[in-house]
């Protein structure tokens, strides 16, 4: 294709494998998209493409991604507003025509998985390191470790007690965002093995249920992460997570942050999981190999140099191998 199609507030470069988003830097420009500036979008990440009439006369195309895709959808899940939506491009009426042939030809290249969840992330996540200030502390991710940083104007005394806290990624399932937008907004690291969510301050719903860590550690400079048995139900209580107020943790700055870390974390797991695969692999032995060191253990069986119970014991530690 290797078209471009300029929208209000950003252009759509068109590749033979992909869609390159390139957001504008303007006073009108949502601080979302100054934040991610471009992002690639391969085909296969892709579901669906829709085009359908805006507000004011205008026109909406949108791609839609598939579920797993993109870590940055999958951190905010659902919670972004219309007008930040980075799949939305929103052009003038009289362009109508030019937009539908290229959500044709975007339709054309999804890919037979387009109707499936995706399997990996296939979007590239906003690039550590990064940091943000919430109102109870500051929050920084360097792509490997998680760090809060607590402010005596808002931390509760829980989070004093507890000290900084340090959370290495390989000891997290995920990250829950909810929103500075809604009412008790927060970003929060869930332990490993703890993938249901906690409620948020209040018992609210809606933060994006995505899994990561904690054992509260003793008050000190940096410590590991919480214990899952210790667990507050309420963020502002847990050492393993920031709340949002007013001017605190704004979308443009925590949600790019919880998808670098999430990001992180499941490209982590990926990573762990291919030795286990590798050492399960090298545990099997030829088969030829494995016949002829049976047939040369009952060769000094026959000349009594093995016990009947050393024989049988060794030939079905051989055959386990197999």
């Amino acid at each position: 294709m290797g078209d471009v199609l300029a929208g209000i507030h950003a252009t759509w470069e068109f590749d033979t494998d992909s869609v390159l988003i390139r957001f504008e830097r303007g006073i009108r420009t949502p601080k979302l998209f100054q934040s991610l500036r471009e992002r690639r979008v391969p085909h296969a990440a892709l579901s669906s493409v829709t085009l359908t009439p805006g507000k004011r006369g205008t026109v909406v195309l949108r791609a839609v991604p598939r579920p797993g895709a993109d870590p940055l959808v999958e951190a905010a899940a659902g919670q972004l507003k219309d007008g930040c939506d980075p799949y939305r491009l929103v052009l003038p009426a009289e362009r109508e025509t030019l937009a539908e042939y290229y959500a044709d030809e975007l339709r054309a290249r999804l890919g037979p998985d387009a109707a499936e969840p995706a399997e990996r992330f296939l979007v590239a996540a906003p690039e550590a390191p990064m940091q943000f200030k919430a109102y109870d502390g500051r929050a920084a991710f360097d792509g490997q470790r998680v760090s809060f940083r607590w402010f005596w104007t808002g931390a509760s005394t829980a989070k004093w007690k507890a000290g900084d806290q340090t959370f290495p990624v390989t000891e997290l399932s995920g990250v829950e965002w909810r929103s500075p937008e809604a009412f008790e907004g927060y970003l929060r690291l869930v332990p490993r093995g703890l993938e249901t969510a906690v409620p948020g301050p209040g018992g609210g719903e809606g933060a994006a249920r995505i899994g990561g860590p904690g054992p509260v550690a003793e008050p000190g400079a940096a410590h590991g992460p919480q214990s899952v048995a210790a667990r507050p139900a309420r963020a502002d209580q847990d050492p393993a997570a920031v709340i949002f107020g007013l001017g605190y943790g704004p979308v443009h700055e925590s949600l790019p942050f919880a998808a670098a870390v999430l990001e992180s974390v499941r490209r982590n797991h990926s990573a762990a999981a291919v030795p286990a695969a590798v050492l399960a692999g090298a545990g099997r032995r030829d088969p030829a190999d494995i016949a002829e060191r049976i047939r040369h253990l009952g060769e000094l069986h026959q000349a009594g140099l093995v016990t009947d119970d050393e024989f049988s014991t060794k030939k079905a530690q051989l055959l386990a191998e197999l």
